[in-house]
């Protein structure tokens, strides 16, 4: 607890910007979280509670201060299927799972895996990102009829919308020019709901969606049988949530790590996201993990610190204990004016303009990604694809740099001095070097400019040397690193070949971690 009184400490002078910061964050996660509920086919007082949780745990224990959990569309569109076909009971049993998987991962500090996340890969997550956001308000401008079935507003009724989206937009942009003693978004939503209620003016309002009235999440063990053939039907469940839960997470970490020149603590956020969905499973909640929007609310806010994800959370709490009747009033318009200033915020605009000046590859990942996170709102799915044509890329040109330059001695030896790396992608083009029917007796390949990387260059390795053994010649290797040379040794029942000393000469880079 040490640890958690010195962030507060750290932010001290600025708990005035810390608690509207909170406030305004809470305000701006009640519609999102309520309609990512109804998504899941549960109640929206089940998404409340759950965000209070979430965001509560990990605003204490999270290792990225400033950064907003809370119940996320990505993990809700998981468990729509389980909730539809298992009910809410094998839900919460699954959140329960999801977050135990995810404090192992953490535990396990696996989390310094999304390092190996390319740029463009997080340029196309952040941009998806913000087309889901940007759609998700869309419904906003939806009304039922008599018959039940969503229509788009019309006439006067979507002017108005408009209207009021526009001033809420006009205010969050030019406050700031003026003072920055208030947030923004805090003002906007305070003056277009001022302008609402006060004038009685008729237009969609947060109780229009669901009545968010009601109690604190309670302990709740879930009602299930703990056998076999319950966790055969949860654990699926539980893996993809938790792997979509930490992807977001911690890309969405990334985010703020960038723009808060600060450096988040990766492994230690896993371990809060998996305490706070185990939490929020035994209190009867949805999963969850970071929100990127509600984040940029918070950082946009002047959020930067443990208290404002403190703040936002109590508020929460007040909003459904004795807040509700006056939050049920507060005009959408405003709420989604805000979330459209998010959506500005968020996309990377800057991976526009460097587009011509970006590898066509790059281009495309990114464009991959954006179109996967924004039509299938798979998280995991997304980046995973994008991680791997990008792997799939760089493969594909480190092939293409592999060159031999050939030379005979005065005593009469062939000498091959391989530059570039050999791996599964280039021992072809590598074969195709070699002369062996032409070449003398003694033939020495040096590898001061190579690596041999895995199995399908030892391999490689292994043909080659068979076809000079068949030709009555001898093969050498030389200037081999450390690491290949160790690669070479666990295989020596595969490839037997002479190895050269060379105790003069050391290779560059031998010493580095690979």
């Amino acid at each position: 607890m040490s640890q958690v009184a010195s962030h507060f400490q750290q932010y001290t002078v600025n708990i005035k910007d810390e608690t509207l910061a909170g406030l305004t964050t809470a305000l701006a996660l009640v519609p999102e979280v309520v309609a990512f509920a109804l998504l899941a086919h549960i109640s929206p007082l089940v998404g409340i509670g759950s965000a209070f949780v979430i965001c509560l745990v990990t605003s204490v224990f999270g290792g990225r201060p400033g950064m907003i959990s809370g119940a996320a569309g990505s993990v809700a569109v998981v468990i729509v299927s389980l909730v539809a076909t298992h009910g809410v009971e094998y839900l919460f049993a699954a959140v329960v799972l999801m977050g135990l998987i995810q404090i192992g991962i953490g535990l396990l500090r696996l989390g310094k895996f999304i390092r190996l996340v390319p740029q463009p890969v997080v340029y196309g997550f952040v941009n998806g990102l913000a087309l889901i956001i940007f759609m998700a308000q869309l419904e906003q401008f939806k009304v039922r009829d008599a018959a039940g079935e969503e229509q788009w507003l019309t006439g006067g009724p979507l002017l108005l919308m408009v209207g009021l989206v526009a001033l809420t937009m006009a205010i969050v942009y030019w406050l700031p020019r003026l003072t920055k003693a208030v947030p923004a978004s805090l003002v906007a939503i305070a003056a277009v709901s001022a302008i609402v209620i006060g004038g009685g003016v008729e237009t969609k309002s947060v109780g229009d969606i669901a009545s968010i009235a009601g109690g604190l999440p309670t302990f709740h063990l879930p009602e299930l049988p703990f056998t076999w053939q319950v966790l055969g039907v949860v654990l699926p469940y539980a893996v993809i949530m938790a792997l979509v839960g930490l992807t977001e997470s911690l890309l969405t970490l990334t985010v703020v790590d960038e723009m808060t020149d600060t450096r988040g603590r990766g492994n230690k956020d896993c371990v809060a996201q998996g305490l706070a969905n185990v939490a929020s499973g035994f209190s009867g909640g949805m999963g969850g993990c970071a929100m990127i929007g509600q984040t940029m609310v918070n950082l946009e806010s002047r959020g930067r610190g443990r208290l404002s994800g403190v703040v936002a959370a109590g508020a929460l709490a007040l909003f459904v204990v004795v807040g509700a009747p006056v939050i049920e009033r507060l005009p959408l318009a405003a709420l989604v004016g805000v979330m459209f200033m998010v959506v500005i915020g968020t996309f990377e605009w800057a991976s526009l303009r460097i587009l011509r000046r970006m590898p066509r590859t790059d281009v495309l990942v990114m464009l991959l990604v954006t179109l996967v996170t924004a039509v299938s709102q798979n998280l995991a799915l997304a980046v995973l694809l994008g991680v791997v044509v990008s792997a799939l890329a760089f493969a594909w040109e480190n092939a293409k740099r592999i060159r031999a330059r050939k030379h005979v001695d005065a005593a009469g030896v062939r000498h091959y001095e391989i530059f570039g790396p050999l791996f599964f992608g280039s021992v072809q083009a590598f074969g195709e070097k070699f002369d062996v029917a032409g070449d003398p007796p003694q033939v020495v390949i040096d590898f001061r400019e190579s690596r041999v990387a895995d199995m399908s260059a030892i391999d490689a390795l292994h043909k080659l040397t068979e076809r000079y053994h068949r030709a009555g010649k001898t093969v050498h290797l030389r200037h081999l690193s450390p690491d290949s040379r160790k690669l070479l040794g666990n295989a020596s029942s595969i490839i037997e070949v002479s190895i050269l000393e060379d105790p003069l000469y050391t290779v560059a880079g031998a010493d580095r971690t690979y």
